[in-house]
């Protein structure tokens, strides 16, 4: 039987500026789902996108997405490169940083990664701390993203974000935690729910268990309490959206941050169900990265955020 013919060996050798750039381009025709949608990203034409993409190829000896009628479509090997690039791309952040930080000068991008759902918490001083961060430091150029709660702590821990800010629910040996501000989640029904409009005296945490529930479906403050609790989850969300828009639809209950269901309830869409009993509190702490030390940026945000939140003058 003849012998499958050898893959071609990638002409990659050492890493150039120019392989940077293509990883780069990559990188955002990976997260914007296409050539066409990543023209806009990166201010250049498609044919020049889908060129450079070709020339990575070439350079790695892979083919790493499939282009066509049926959309764009990342191959196993392509998943792999994009998933060392952002590793890759990250170090260079982390490099760049390091030499600001042996130059004593704050400088360059700084990545802020918050949970969903914090600008409407009137507990939460982000905005604060970011204005006295950027008064003390205006060369550095910050990022600011909003993720779940594992890609941020995922994101701290592999330097794709600097700073995160999220809800406490376990210790991790390779964080550093800073509490923050405190937020009152409640259970609600929407409306055509059975439970919109009825009494909900009789109803304790044994009866709640024969209700479909929506929660989220990563460890978190909302699943530690749905475990605790017996809930049925009937419905799994993976942000405070999701959560919302499964119990508008009337088939679920579900926890959500009050301030931001409040806007629903004013509009007669939520409603509590019995907040006196079905409600718990979710702490925030601002995340940093233990090994290596965070930046001298992005400890100083770390600081800007706790004196935020503290009432400590600035």
């Amino acid at each position: 039987m003849q012998a499958n013919p050898l893959r071609p060996r990638a002409v990659l050798g050492q890493l150039s500026d120019m392989d940077l750039r293509l990883l780069q381009v990559f990188k955002a025709v990976v997260e914007c789902g296409g050539m066409a949608a990543a023209e806009l990203e990166l201010n250049i034409g498609t044919s020049t996108v889908s060129r450079h993409v070709k020339d990575l190829e070439t350079r790695l000896g892979l083919t790493l997405c499939r282009r066509g009628r049926a959309g764009f479509a990342l191959t196993p090997e392509g998943q792999r490169v994009y998933e060392e690039t952002l590793r890759l791309l990250a170090s260079v952040r982390g490099f760049l940083a390091s030499v600001d930080d042996i130059h004593a000068r704050l400088g360059g991008p700084l990545a802020l990664a918050l949970f969903d759902k914090t600008a409407s918490n009137p507990a939460a001083r982000i905005d604060r701390a970011l204005a006295d961060f950027t008064a003390r430091a205006p060369g550095v150029q910050l990022q600011l993203h909003v993720g779940s709660l594992p890609a941020i702590e995922r994101g701290v821990l592999d330097g794709s974000f600097h700073v995160g800010v999220v809800p406490a629910h376990r210790s991790a040996p390779s964080l550093v935690y800073a509490e923050l501000f405190g937020e009152a989640m409640r259970l609600y029904c929407g409306e055509g729910h059975p439970l919109f409009g009825a009494p909900h005296d009789a109803l304790d945490w044994d009866a709640l268990r024969a209700w479909p529930f929506a929660g989220l479906g990563y460890h978190s403050p909302n699943m530690e309490l749905s475990h605790r609790a017996r809930l049925a989850r009937s419905a799994t969300g993976f942000d405070q959206e999701a959560i919302a828009t499964l119990v508008l639809s009337g088939r679920f209950l579900g926890f959500l941050p009050e301030h931001y269901a409040e806007g629903f309830v004013q509009r007669g869409r939520l409603q509590a169900v019995r907040p006196d009993l079905f409600h718990y509190h979710c702490q925030f702490v601002g995340v940093l990265r233990r090994p290596p030390q965070a930046t001298r940026a992005a400890q100083l945000l770390q600081e800007c955020l706790v004196r935020a939140h503290t009432g400590i003058e600035t």
